[in-house]
């Protein structure tokens, strides 16, 4: 790997970190998620799993299953990037999971360039999309 590389994987690994830390402020039991979206190594947006504003915090119902109106962390970073005065057209976005079908299609539309996870969801067909459309996918398992 040379020195570039290198310090790639490194930025990726501390984005990826604080993606981790930030879902930390999600409310949800079944799973947490942060996501960061970073443009000219400047974040410019972020956003956790959870509730629409002026929902109360509770992701599960009664069952234990999650509430359908619930947002993903990319879904949040993305809207919270599209009110501000940023764009994300270029820009890489660390999650901690990997993106569902309904995310990718917002991550396309949004020009984001580049994808960084962690954790592999069950289901890929999300990542499958972004490949097809041609947005860097990179799956980092060890975040040291």
């Amino acid at each position: 790997m040379n020195d570039s590389m290198e310090k790639q994987l490194l930025l990726d690994c501390r984005y990826l970190r604080m993606a981790a830390i930030w879902a930390e402020n999600s409310y949800c039991v079944r799973r947490k998620v942060g996501a960061l979206i970073v443009r000219d190594r400047m974040i410019i947006s972020d956003g956790y799993n959870g509730t629409p504003t002026g929902f109360e915090n509770v992701c599960e119902d009664e069952n234990g299953m999650t509430k359908p109106y619930v947002l993903h962390a990319e879904a949040n970073a993305i809207t919270k990037v599209a009110r501000s005065n940023n764009s994300s057209e270029g820009a890489t976005l660390y999650v901690t999971a990997s993106p569902c079908m309904e995310c990718a299609k917002l991550i396309i539309q949004a020009g984001i360039r580049r994808v960084v996870f962690h954790e592999l969801y069950r289901i890929t067909d999300g990542i499958d999309l972004l490949k097809h459309s041609g947005v860097e996918i990179v799956h980092i398992s060890d975040i040291k």
